[in-house]
């Protein structure tokens, strides 16, 4: 398997394992190294797959782009570099398409200037929770036709909605401001009989982080009170 993983090939596959075959196969199949056929046929094998013998043979031939190394990234303890270690870099993909499927950009990847996200009668969604940005300022084009996107930012991320819904609905509630220094993420597009959300999450890990730090409060008020 890839990132490094030791080739366990009996060990049971997560769900993000079988995703990220899934973005692979996504990707070659945007740079024709896959026909429709033959993608159709291993998107359904990775889905099905149980364990990483089952899906390191999907990948085995296609070029797999290497995560954006960690050095001057924010970490889940709080972002120490600021939103200036997220932004630069080389686009880990500029668009994904699904047509009666799902498309999922996710985890650790680089947000273009400029990303096409097509569903028809489908379902995808873009996560820039852990993302970096190649400017500070990107732009997200979401055309859905019977179908729906769904985008998600970190809170302190600038977001601006502005697209056009015919039997349908692009979701405004994450308009306004941003942290200082934080990328603006413009969402426009066409939806016909679907929807576009925006929504505005933490990731798993600093949830986690800020509770346990409300732990550790709560337990440290006794200890000062008894001193």
């Amino acid at each position: 398997m890839t990132d490094g993983r030791p080739e366990l090939p009996e060990l049971r596959a997560a769900d993000a394992d079988r995703e990220r075959v899934a973005d692979i196969l996504r990707d070659a199949l945007a740079e024709g190294r896959l026909e429709m056929t033959e993608f159709e046929e291993r998107l359904d094998a990775a889905y099905q797959a149980r364990t990483y013998g089952e899906l390191a043979p999907l990948t085995a031939d296609l070029p797999v782009t290497p995560p954006s190394s960690a050095a001057g990234r924010p970490n889940s303890a709080g972002m120490p570099d600021g939103w200036a270690g997220r932004i630069g870099g080389t686009p880990t993909s500029r668009g994904a398409f699904a047509m009666w499927s799902g498309f999922r950009r996710k985890g650790r990847w680089t947000a273009p200037r400029r990303f096409t996200g097509v569903t028809f009668q489908g379902g995808g969604k873009i996560d820039l929770r852990e993302a970096d940005f190649e400017t500070p300022e990107i732009t997200i084009r979401c055309i859905a036709v019977q179908g729906g996107i769904e985008v998600v930012v970190p809170p302190g991320v600038q977001v601006r909605v502005k697209g056009f819904a015919l039997m349908g609905r692009f979701r405004r509630a994450e308009d306004g401001t941003g942290d200082p220094g934080a990328p603006v993420v413009n969402i426009t597009g066409f939806v016909f009989q679907g929807g576009v959300d925006t929504q505005r999450k933490a990731t798993k890990a600093e949830r986690q982080r800020l509770k346990e730090a409300r732990r550790e409060a709560l337990g440290e008020r006794p200890r000062k009170e008894l001193g």
